[in-house]
């Protein structure tokens, strides 16, 4: 069974192309954003914290070790939503760590929205600042 406390505990990533649209997003959406606990990869929570005044805690840059952190996170159960904006026409150097952030994600039953209109109707959902229970079949 997982469980998800009524205060997300929530993470924060924007290609380079989408991190304007995630600070306005962010901004947007600030009265609810300011009851989660939130991590972001390290420039794209640099600038949400510096447009919104959010307190975030700021791992390394996505490509060098800050989707792995999350991924880490996701794995040992410590994030229920990912917010992750991205621009499915550039080049992904770091393609790999996407998928395996998806992938994570997918088995940890962790909430994944890759783009603006899912994660509005992630953040504006009744269940979004209730505690939610999943019951599930472990898996291996």
């Amino acid at each position: 069974m997982a469980d998800m406390p009524a205060r997300k505990r929530i993470g924060l990533v924007a290609h380079d192309q989408k991190k304007a649209d995630i600070v306005a997003w962010a901004a947007r959406h600030l009265k609810v954003l300011q009851g989660c606990e939130i991590w972001a990869t390290g420039t794209t929570g640099g600038h949400i914290a510096e447009a919104t005044g959010l307190p975030i805690t700021r791992l390394k840059s996505g490509p060098l070790g800050g989707d792995q952190q999350l991924g880490a996170m996701i794995a040992e159960g410590r994030l229920d939503v990912l917010f992750f904006f991205v621009d499915p026409l550039a080049s992904m150097p770091h393609d790999v760590d996407v998928k395996a952030l998806l992938r994570i994600s997918t088995l940890e039953q962790v909430v994944f929205a890759c783009n603006e209109a899912t994660a509005d109707f992630v953040i504006t959902s009744e269940l979004f600042g209730t505690p939610y229970q999943l019951e599930r079949a472990p898996h291996g």
